[in-house]
């Protein structure tokens, strides 16, 4: 199958590059993460597709209880009733079930046409969707409701912008501006965001904001800088008055890119805001904000098909590095329960030197790790990110309950504790570690004999695992 080819040959990449944090987060991460915006839908796609991976022939009944089951789940998931409709007449205009009964797996056959036509859903013409290289010198205006988020996601574009620049050994020159008059503190919640980046802020001495606007514009344009990130007042709602006010910012900065800043959490009421400013202003692209929340998402996955515009970038948290490029194929994956190795992969390249990854690896994959190659695993995993936000990008996940992933995270916790309390020949040398030693460790990390001793056998198992991942072949020296 096509598909599974695509992510079979991205978990290979990723095993090899990072088999010790894979392997860290499969020993405490066997369920979901908390629920995210796409995580509810994932969970409802995801066990769909359980019974018929397994399916060794594809029967006209069986594409009734698919069609059936996937209508049931994108309409809980809160994608428009007519986006459902129409995926639906889609996907049965390119299925036959007669094409199964001539393959070997029918069941793989059937998913790759569901991933077809969900890929289709979200990306629209090949290349639409993906995230823009933005053009030097640009503006880029952000335009959204009060409380979408703009100010915090225009921070986070702007280290986005920098990070990218800093993987090509470059530096940009980015300035920072508001013309936000109307949210008290507005302007100086930019400022602060805008240090905390590591980005310039000019404040305008006009307090009217087209004056303002034309006022920053002028300066960004005289100092030189490669992109003007201008923040742009909101409303509870779009009004005349706004969007008068957004026309004639628009005029006088003449911006490259327009950025709309949805809500995540406001369900199919961002689709209405949307083609509001749509009509309005325009936008290029969009930002859906607040997707670490337990929204639906439906309105998400209908964006494309709604809109006709892209989705460019997703917040998954308050941090201001919380901010994903959204990548069509990649969400497929995991809405149907393959997981996202690559995005994993990146983030890991992002906050760990490749060097040490390979280095913990090769200990690790040798058979003769200690407790110290142990806990190095735990702090690279730490560094990554919380378990709550990895174990999403983990094949399969969503199967399992979401309450122990906490648990997974906790235990992290208390055996970093554990071995933290230990001496160097202990980490070193596990079996010296008899009961007054274990008693001793544990009344130093403040946890119980028994929690020292559950540690030792989950890095028994650990040892286990690697051997077993050896001997089938999956990862190798």
């Amino acid at each position: 199958m096509e598909c599974e080819g695509v992510v079979r040959r991205s978990s290979i990449r990723a095993q090899e590059d990072l088999k010790s944090l894979l392997l860290i987060l499969n020993l405490h991460v066997r369920c979901n993460c908390e629920l995210s915006v796409f995580d509810f839908i994932s969970r409802k796609i995801s066990s769909i597709f359980s019974w018929v991976r397994g399916s060794g022939k594809v029967s006209q009944q069986e594409l009734d209880k698919l069609y059936k089951q996937l209508e049931e789940a994108l309409l809980e998931a809160d994608v428009p009733y007519e986006v459902v409709t129409s995926f639906l007449t889609d996907l049965q205009k390119n299925i036959d079930v007669s094409t199964f009964a001539k393959t070997a797996n029918p069941g793989s056959a059937l998913i790759k046409q569901v991933h077809q036509r969900l890929l289709a859903l979200l990306s629209g013409p090949a290349g639409s969707n993906e995230v823009p290289n933005f053009v030097i010198p640009s503006t880029i205006l952000f335009l959204g409701l009060q409380g979408a988020g703009k100010t915090t996601t225009l921070a986070k574009l702007a280290r986005y912008l920098k990070n990218q620049a800093k993987k090509r050994g470059k530096e940009r020159k980015i300035l920072c501006g508001s013309v936000d008059y109307y949210r008290p503190a507005a302007r100086e919640q930019l400022k602060v965001l805008a240090a905390q980046v590591g980005m310039d802020y000019f404040e305008a001495t006009s307090s009217n904001p087209v004056k303002a606007a034309a006022e920053i514009s002028a300066h960004a344009k005289a100092k030189g800088y490669e992109y003007l990130l201008l923040d742009t007042a909101g409303r509870l709602h779009v009004s005349d008055d706004m969007i008068d006010e957004l026309r004639s910012v628009v005029k006088v900065t003449d911006p490259k890119y327009k950025i709309l800043v949805l809500d995540g959490m406001t369900g199919q009421e961002s689709l209405a805001v949307a083609r509001a400013f749509n009509t309005a202003v325009g936008f290029d692209g969009a930002v859906m904000s607040k997707c670490d929340s337990d929204a639906r998402g439906g309105a998400a996955l209908a964006f494309r098909a709604v809109l006709s515009k892209p989705i460019w970038f997703v917040g998954i948290g308050e941090k201001l590095d919380d901010l994903e490029g959204f990548v069509p194929d990649r969400m497929v994956s995991r809405l149907i329960g393959m997981g996202d190795l690559a995005t994993l992969l990146e983030k890991a390249d992002e906050v760990i030197d490749r060097g040490e990854q390979e280095r913990v690896a090769h200990r690790m994959m040798g058979g003769d790790f200690s407790l110290q190659d142990f806990l190095e695993q735990i702090d690279m995993v730490n560094r990554v990110g919380a378990l709550q936000t990895l174990a999403r990008y983990l094949p399969g996940v969503s199967q399992f309950s979401p309450q122990m992933v906490e648990k997974g995270q906790q235990e992290m916790k208390r055996f970093r504790a554990i071995i933290s309390s230990m001496t160097s020949k202990e980490r070193m040398i596990p079996a010296i570690l008899n009961g007054s030693r274990r008693k001793r460790i544990a009344n130093g990390a403040g946890v119980t004999v028994q929690e020292v001793n559950q540690l030792i056998e989950k890095f028994e198992q650990s040892k286990q695992f690697v051997k077993m991942m050896r001997k089938s072949g999956a990862w190798r020296r």
